[in-house]
């Protein structure tokens, strides 16, 4: 064995006492230990608020969502310093036979590797966090390529860590990978699709947190949670999540309604069958008839002869364009569609500037419940199965 610095500042203290051997390396070791310890809590503890003045330069927003990155980094700073400090200095701490000293320096040597390689994870968390509160994050989401990153550093990591314990080159451990590269790839097959998947999503913009996306194959419609490396979750509007495959995304047709949630309007696009029945040519006292109810005929064009489906047609769409939740600025019309044997479809087609689901839904069942009211001052009716129930 053989006495280290710390050591020699421990000796003086027992003054002219005959101690042994053993308790004096234990209690050596148990100081120098404690040194170590006390040297990795002063230095978290003193990194903390530089890391954070140093955080906040480059980010405008609170760093208050950071601490738990901020206390990880700090603390994976101070291990890392602390491994460095052993491996440098560690004979003139501790004392143990050699065969113990070498596999020491071997551990400390690997708890050094780990530590370093999360710190570089910590490191991307933070550059991550910081991305993820600007306002192009959601347009270009970037956890995929993330994930691959640190992963691979977890694997650079294990390849050191595996060379350092077994004492070999990690040229020498890298050689072994030929003979398993295809149970690698076979092992890691989702991972490569999902990267060339999150790729092509984020350069191309598909698919962003916060979006509302329909994929039938998967039964998914709802907003988009988490877009990940290996799967996107999607929570739906019955409150249930489903997870995909992100390289479902780019094999598979799926819809996305964030053009619709940009765009001025969401369509409403709703029909009543009419009973061609009720369809009749309108003369000349009739027609002023309904110009003296409705006085806002007088400002369409109708023509001499028409039919009270027309005059229905034209008003409905004039009342429309009144309703004050309808964008003018885009289609607004009142058409026929192809006669059936239900009837004679009449479509209206417009779109409401409100587009979340309870307003959307208010609004269309509104226009609808005035239309067909309406239509019956028009001497209309519409189509409706007969009911066996009906007596």
């Amino acid at each position: 064995m053989k006495a280290g610095h710390v050591q020699d500042f421990i000796v003086p203290l027992f003054g002219s006492a005959d101690v042994p051997p053993y308790i004096l390396a234990v209690m050596t070791n148990l100081v120098s230990f404690g040194l170590l310890l006390v040297v990795f809590a002063g230095i978290k503890l003193a990194l903390v608020p530089k890391v954070k003045q140093f955080v906040s330069n480059f980010s405008r927003a609170k760093i208050a969502f950071l601490a738990p990155q901020l206390s990880k980094l700090s603390g994976r700073v101070a291990l890392l310093i602390c491994g460095i400090l052993f491996v440098v200095i560690h004979k003139h701490m501790f004392i143990a036979p050699l065969w113990a000293m070498a596999q020491l320096k071997v551990a400390a040597q690997v708890i050094l590797i780990v530590a370093f390689g999360f710190l570089i994870s910590s490191l991307i968390n933070i550059a991550h966090a910081i991305y993820q509160q600007q306002k192009f994050a959601k347009d270009v989401p970037i956890k995929g390529i993330v994930q691959l990153v640190k992963l691979m550093i977890f694997i650079v990591t294990s390849v050191l860590v595996v060379s350092t314990m077994v004492d070999k080159s990690p040229t020498y451990i890298l050689s072994g990978f030929g003979a398993i590269a295809a149970v690698t790839l076979l092992v890691f097959k989702d991972t490569i699709l999902g990267l060339v998947a999150s790729i092509q999503i984020a350069a191309n913009r598909l698919v962003a947190t916060g979006d509302w996306i329909q994929v039938d194959t998967f039964g998914a419609d709802g907003e988009v949670i988490d877009l990940g490396l290996n799967t996107v979750r999607v929570r739906n509007w019955d409150n249930t999540v489903t997870t995909i495959p992100t390289y479902a995304l780019i094999s598979d047709s799926f819809k996305n309604w964030r053009a619709m949630q940009e765009s001025p309007g969401r369509r409403i696009k709703r029909a009543i069958a009419v009973d061609m029945n009720s369809v009749k040519l309108l003369d000349a006292q009739q027609l002023a008839d309904y110009h003296n109810k409705f006085t806002a005929l007088d400002t369409l064009s109708l023509p001499s002869q028409c039919s009270n489906l027309t005059v229905f047609r034209q008003y409905a769409e004039w009342l429309l364009k009144q309703r004050p939740e309808i964008n003018t600025q885009c289609t607004c019309m009142v058409r026929e569609l192809s006669p059936t044997e239900h009837g004679l479809p009449i479509e209206f087609y417009c779109f409401s500037r409100e587009k979340s689901w309870v307003s959307y839904e208010h609004i269309q069942a509104d226009i609808l419940d005035q239309m067909l009211i309406l239509m019956s001052e028009f001497e209309l009716r519409p189509y409706q199965v007969i009911s066996s129930s009906i007596k």
